[in-house]
């Protein structure tokens, strides 16, 4: 588990294309400094498990084919920049919010208003998240707790502050850029529950 907050940028220093699956090498020495083989980091809100970790701070980690195709990791080269995050502590504050690193779909930064002290950014949202996203809920945008400022039929905003656009890759994701998105894991609980408490029961059927 996660929270959203990102602890720093990382680079892509090697991808390996392994036909149904890649292994991405990545140097990020905060997350680093404590991490081993089978901790969870996310990667741009993906959460992918360690393989190695190498001198230099950087480390290893397999992603298949399931993950590349429903994330935008299948489009990240040697150079990108990603948001890295560890694991939740639990003896730590959660100060975004509970958060996977299960990606839901992608969407696309539809566009970027700059203000004196905040930026709002715009993104497209798949027509099967609509209806977990609410105006001032809680969503998570390649890893980063956001909260929803502005929300239309196929879109939502989400209003950067100048530390989630310095210390995240959301400062610099242009019109077009393709973002993971996870809605809040409570909204898909409460569908759940609320539709198996009204399906027919086989007494109902019968």
């Amino acid at each position: 588990m996660f929270t959203g907050i990102v602890e720093e940028l990382g680079e892509v220093v090697g991808k390996e294309n392994l036909g149904d699956s890649a292994r991405l090498m990545i140097r990020g020495p905060v997350v680093t400094s404590d991490a081993g083989h089978g901790d969870s980091i996310a990667v741009n809100g993906v959460c992918l498990t360690v393989v190695d970790v190498l001198a230099d701070g950087s480390f290893t980690a397999d992603v298949m084919d399931e993950t590349l195709n429903r994330s935008s990791l299948r489009g990240v080269d040697v150079g990108a920049r990603v948001n890295l995050e560890r694991a939740a502590a639990l003896n730590s504050r959660l100060g975004g919010h509970i958060v996977q690193g299960h990606v839901d779909g992608t969407g696309h930064v539809v566009s970027r208003t700059p203000s004196e002290h905040w930026t709002v950014v715009r993104i497209a949202l798949p027509a099967a998240l609509t209806r977990y996203v609410v105006h001032k809920g809680s969503i998570t945008v390649d890893g980063v707790s956001l909260t929803v400022s502005g929300l239309g039929p196929d879109w939502f905003e989400v209003s950067l502050i100048p530390t989630t656009l310095g210390l995240t890759t959301l400062g610099h994701a242009e019109v077009g850029a393709h973002v993971n998105l996870e809605v809040d894991v409570i909204a898909k609980y409460v569908e759940r529950l609320l539709t198996q408490q009204n399906a027919p029961t086989d007494q109902d059927a019968s």
